[in-house]
């Protein structure tokens, strides 16, 4: 029996909370099939990323950080956060 979902018939934005999810393997090499709605890091470090327009930034997050950001690509070189998650 599949759970009941009460909100199918609304039309999810940005702020919505993510439907599916994931594991994110860092690649400097190859972008993520789908543009990210967030991350999640489940072991704090540096965690350096491209967005849809090529523009790198490393962001320093916790254990436990949801980052709100849309994310192309999850660099391999300079990240040492560990349990990346892609949030869509």
């Amino acid at each position: 029996m599949a759970a009941l979902d009460r909100f199918q018939a609304q039309r999810a934005g940005l702020s919505s909370p993510a439907d599916a999810f994931a594991p994110i393997t860092p690649n400097d090499g190859a972008d993520l099939p789908i543009l990210t709605r967030a991350v999640f890091v489940g072991g704090g470090g540096s965690l350096v990323v491209l967005d849809r327009h090529g523009v790198t930034a490393t962001f320093q997050v916790g254990s436990g950080a949801l980052l709100p950001v849309r994310v192309a690509r999850v660099m391999a070189t300079g990240t040492t956060a560990t349990g990346i998650v892609a949030l869509w």
